[in-house]
């Protein structure tokens, strides 16, 4: 059965009626924190369990990442400020950077993650200069610089997507004349040029970590630097030429924009992949970035930012109390990391930064446009990740199937991270994220399994190409508005798959656990993606070790008005199925079914199966999901291996054919 997806409300309004909307929605998270300042202003600490770092670093990041949106408020206004923004965060300033004040902030080189609030700070004091930072006593204005200016020659930057927050703050600093170091500039720099991948993509350090923070951050700061007050001279400084580095810059995220368009559900959901999914609308940032950068088409970047802030306002986000919460659509507190805080979901504001451009700009007077998801289905390829990326119009689905990212380097043998190493993700499922999901792959997985059901793990592995190609065209007669592509596409790697003790202690920063790890024995997995199947192919190498009992194929992890389904469709051994519910095991509502396969013993040769994920017929809209009864599933592909080609039939009719790997990679 097809049904085509209704439109999410206040999809395609209008530039000034969706700005006027994420106004109100952003000033009605700001007036709900204050009662949460302290006496000063400085601190704002938000009710719940304290995070990781403690309560001082709670509130410090209550004041940082809503300094942020009251920043973009105050921009985007000019100046105009009826609720008295500045003043009170001007005090807090005031107090938070004076080192003999009773509230003062914890300091950049007294806890690390003082160094991200910093940036915060020097982004929002340099956007509102003439409201802010002008009109604060020089006392003050010592004060902070002293307090920033403890980031300079500081060693301690990851190396990662924190690099910018010692950019940002340098940069702010020299404008004031306060301390700034050249060379560190210029190391930053050198590491962002480092974490650069091919068709616009970054990593977010060396490892394999490819998630929403190639957008929300590693092409969001280098939008906003360079537009702050002396970043020119800054680079230069460094030995870097603004002017050049900018228009790579744009040009980089022009082709990321292609990708991450592709990325939003119809429904406005981000992908659920990676860590820190906590900041939720933050995933709107590159596109606003867009915007400020002068790239891409101006009512389709405004769409798809207001739509995934609207996927979480239709969804009660915040509740009835104002406040953003640890959870997705609800609170659920696994979903933080080690580092996650009261204030941390506050970093949902730079999926507000289009407030921070005034009314004229182009981004609130152009006609909206639709998402690529609206207009028919796609597939395409994002090498760098090495994700085969599918949406489907019907249902309004993205899901994406994963052979590049695991958030670790080639060759690692720690634990899958759940968010990371999984075989599949979409914008309508989690992966699960209990416990078990930790230690013993389900979901989205091919494992082997000892006697007594111990999964093992793929990190580390080796992408492989796969050429597909559409071997005979269908003879059947399409309507003349079938969205429908004929094309296929191929991802495959090879895993060194093992098992792993391990180390409970480790700190969840959103990496796969490290431990001690038995290597079982390799195996090949090859993905040719279409709509909304992919036909799974998989073989294990002659050398497995004797403890592997069996193999077992995971699907996706569904809940409620989603169809899960895996069909046998080619090896000589009859797999034994079976589902496994979770009651809650992911930040999305309900329960959470997924079903297997398992193999036993371990096959040789390849075995296939056909890997689906759609909406039960009675679903509804793709944003509000309905009863799971009467799943109507499609007819599954057909799996036919010739001559060292794997030839799948689909469901309508078209022919595809991919080139498998003929022997196992090391």
């Amino acid at each position: 059965m097809t049904h085509h997806i209704s439109v999410p409300a206040g999809a395609g309004a209008s530039g000034p009626e969706a700005r006027a909307w994420l106004a109100a929605y952003a000033d009605r998270l700001l007036a709900a924190v204050e009662p949460y300042a302290s006496p000063s202003g400085s601190l704002i600490t938000l009710p719940g369990t304290p995070g990781g770092y403690g309560t001082a670093v709670d509130g410090l990041e209550g004041f940082a990442r809503t300094f942020l949106l009251a920043g973009f408020r105050l921009a985007g206004e000019d100046g105009a400020d009826p609720t008295g923004l500045a003043e009170r965060y001007a005090a807090g300033l005031a107090a938070g950077t004076d080192p003999a004040h009773p509230e003062r902030w914890t300091r950049p080189d007294e806890h690390g993650q003082a160094k991200v609030e910093a940036a915060s700070l020097a982004l929002i004091l340099d956007l509102t200069r003439p409201w802010i930072w002008d009109r604060l006593a020089p006392s003050a204005q010592e004060h902070v610089v002293g307090y920033l200016g403890a980031v300079v020659g500081d060693d301690g930057y990851p190396d990662n997507n924190w690099v910018w927050f010692r950019i940002v703050v340098e940069t702010f600093l020299r404008s004031v004349g306060g301390p700034f170091s050249a060379d560190d500039v210029a190391r930053d720099l050198a590491a962002h040029d480092r974490f650069r991948r091919p068709a616009g993509w970054f990593a977010d350090g060396p490892e394999r970590s490819f998630d929403h923070y190639a957008g929300w951050a590693l092409h969001l700061y280098p939008a906003l630097w360079a537009r702050m007050s002396g970043a020119a001279e800054v680079a230069r400084a460094a030995g870097d030429d603004l002017a050049v580095r900018s228009a790579s810059d744009r040009e980089h995220l022009a082709r990321y924009l292609d990708d991450a368009l592709a990325l939003v559900g119809a429904d406005g959901s981000p992908l659920l992949q990676g860590r820190s999914l906590t900041y939720r609308f933050a995933a709107a940032a590159p596109f606003w970035a867009g915007a400020v950068s002068g790239v891409g088409r101006p009512g389709q970047l405004r769409e798809a930012a207001t739509r995934i802030v609207r996927h979480f306002a239709d969804r009660d986000v915040p509740g009835d109390d104002g406040l953003l919460t640890l959870g997705w659509h609800h609170p659920w507190r696994p979903l933080a990391q080690r580092y996650s805080g009261t204030g941390s979901p506050y970093w949902a504001s730079k999926g507000l930064l289009g407030l921070a451009l005034p009314a004229s700009h182009d981004v609130w007077t152009a006609a909206p446009e639709p998402l690529p998801v609206d207009v028919g289905d796609v597939l395409t390829v994002a090498a760098a990740p090495g994700w085969a990326i599918s949406a489907t119009r019907d249902d309004g689905i993205v899901r994406v199937i994963n052979h590049g990212t695991d958030h670790a380097l080639p060759g690692a043998d720690g634990g899958d991270s759940p968010l990371y190493a999984r075989l599949g993700y979409s914008t309508a499922t989690s992966p699960l994220l209990d416990e078990d999901a930790w230690s013993s792959p389900l979901d989205q997985s091919v494992t082997f399994l000892t006697a007594t059901g111990e999964a093992t793990h793929r990190t580390g592995f080796t992408p492989i190409p796969v050429e597909c190609g559409v071997s005979a065209p269908s003879d059947r007669s399409d309507n003349a508005d079938s969205q429908h592509s004929t094309a296929a596409a191929g991802l495959g790697s090879v895993a060194s798959a093992h098992w792993v003790e391990a180390d409970p202690g480790a700190p969840d920063h959103g990496s796969g656990r490290p431990g001690v790890a038995t290597v079982a024995g390799r195996i090949t997995t090859v993905s040719i993606v279409r709509g909304a199947w992919e036909v799974r192919l998989v073989k294990a190498a002659d050398d497995v070790d004797a403890r592997a009992a069996a193999l077992r194929i995971g699907g996706w992890a569904a809940g409620p008005g989603l169809d899960s389904t895996l069909v046998p469709l080619l090896g000589d051994i009859a797999p034994v199925s079976g589902t496994a519910t979770a009651e809650d095991a992911t930040p999305l509502a309900g329960p959470a079914t997924t079903p297997w396969l398992r193999y036993a013993p371990v096959p040789e040769g390849w075995t296939g199966v056909a890997v689906h994920l759609g909406r039960t017929a009675d679903a509804g809209d793709a944003g509000h999901a309905g009863d799971q009864d009467a799943p109507a599933t499609p007819a599954a592909p057909q799996l036919d291996l010739t001559a060292g080609q794997a030839v799948v039939t689909w469901p309508d009719g078209e022919r595809t054919t991919a080139e498998l790997p003929t022997a196992d990679l090391p």
